[in-house]
Formats: structure tokens, sequence, C-alpha cells
């Protein structure tokens, strides 16, 4: 399992909007999901949507989120 650079999606707050974050690592194995790293967060798992492996154009724009996603909160 290799470590790649990946930018991560965060939803933000009603007072904030989301945005990609930069400077994470992800890495995937058996489970469903990624796994995400960085030394300022605590290592998690998150679905597959919520990273991005490139630069994406706007740092504003949230991904796409399947339909019936399991990781989906609402």
């Amino acid at each position: 399992m290799e470590r790649e650079n990946c930018w991560v999606w965060f939803k933000g707050s009603l007072n904030e909007s989301g945005t990609w974050k930069g400077g994470f690592t992800y890495k995937k194995d058996g489970n469903p999901g990624v796994l995400i790293q960085n030394p300022s967060f605590v290592q998690c798992r998150v679905p597959d949507w919520r990273i991005s492996t490139s630069e994406p154009l706007d740092k504003y724009k949230g991904p796409n989120i399947p339909k019936n996603s399991v990781w989906k909160i609402l």
C-alpha cells in the first residue's frame, strides 16, 4: 500500500463554505473508502468521493456525491 498525495473536501460550517485542502496523503486497503493522513489531523477513513488526486480548479466547488452513498450525511 503506497501513499499518494491528495486534496480532501471539508464541508465547512454554517458560517463558512466548504473547501478543498491539500497536504494530505491517502492509501487504499481492503476496507471501504480511503485512509487519509496529515500531520495536523487525526488519521481517518473517508469515502472515495471526498478526495481528489489532482488540485481542484475551484477550491470552493464541492465534489459530486454519489446517490445513495453509504457515507452521505444529510
